[in-house]
C-alpha cells in the first residue's frame, strides 16, 4: 500500500490549498457584483405615469364602453321578450324578430371584438411608453449606484436586491411628457 502514495506530499499540499482558497476567491468575486431586479408590473401599476397612462384610457374608451353595456342590455331584453312572446307569435313573426336578434347580436359580436382590439392597441402604447421612462429611470439608477446588472421580470428575486421602490420614485417625480 505504500507504493500507492504519492511520492511528492508538498504536492498533494498545494492542491489542498488551492482547492480551499477558490471559495473565499469565488465569494470575494461574488461580493464586487452589484446584482439589482425590477418588477416591471408593480411599476406599471403603482408608478404615477402608469396609473396617469390608465386614467387616459379609460377616459377614451368610457363613452364606447357605455355604448356597449347599452348594446348589451338592448339584446337580453329582446332576447327576454322572444322567450316570452315567442310562442305567442306567428311563426313568420317569431323567424323576423330572431332574424333580427341574431343580426343585433352579430353587430354586437364585432363591435365588441373591435372594441378590445382598440382597447388593447392603446393600452400597449400608453403602457409602452411608460416602460421606455421606465428603463431610462433604471438605466440611470444603474449607472449612478453602479450595478453590474439589473433584472426585470424574474420568477424568483431576494428583496434586497429589489428595486422598484427608486424606480416608482424617480418615475413619480419626473414631469410629465407633454404632447
Amino acid at each position: 500500500m505504500q507504493d500507492r502514495l504519492p511520492a511528492r506530499p508538498h504536492l498533494a499540499a498545494l492542491v489542498c490549498i488551492l482547492v480551499l482558497g477558490l471559495p473565499a476567491q469565488h465569494a470575494s468575486a461574488q461580493a464586487e457584483n452589484k446584482i439589482g431586479f425590477v418588477d416591471t408590473a408593480r411599476i406599471l401599476r403603482d408608478a404615477t405615469p402608469a396609473v396617469r397612462a390608465q386614467k387616459k384610457i379609460e377616459a377614451e374608451f368610457s363613452k364606447r364602453d357605455q355604448e356597449m353595456a347599452r348594446i348589451a342590455e338592448q339584446l337580453k331584453r329582446q332576447q327576454d321578450e322572444l322567450e316570452k312572446q315567442g310562442d305567442t307569435m306567428t311563426e313568420s313573426q317569431r323567424r323576423t324578430k330572431e332574424r333580427e336578434f341574431g343580426e343585433m347580436n352579430r353587430d354586437f359580436q364585432r363591435r365588441q371584438r373591435e372594441f378590445r382590439e382598440d382597447l388593447n392597441q392603446r393600452r400597449n402604447e400608453e403602457l409602452a411608453q411608460v416602460v421606455e421612462q421606465a428603463n431610462r429611470v433604471i438605466r440611470q439608477i444603474a449607472e449612478l449606484e453602479k450595478f453590474d446588472i439589473i433584472f426585470q421580470d424574474a420568477v424568483y428575486a431576494n428583496p434586497r436586491i429589489d428595486i422598484p421602490e427608486r424606480v416608482i420614485k424617480a418615475l413619480d417625480a419626473a414631469k410629465p411628457a407633454a404632447k
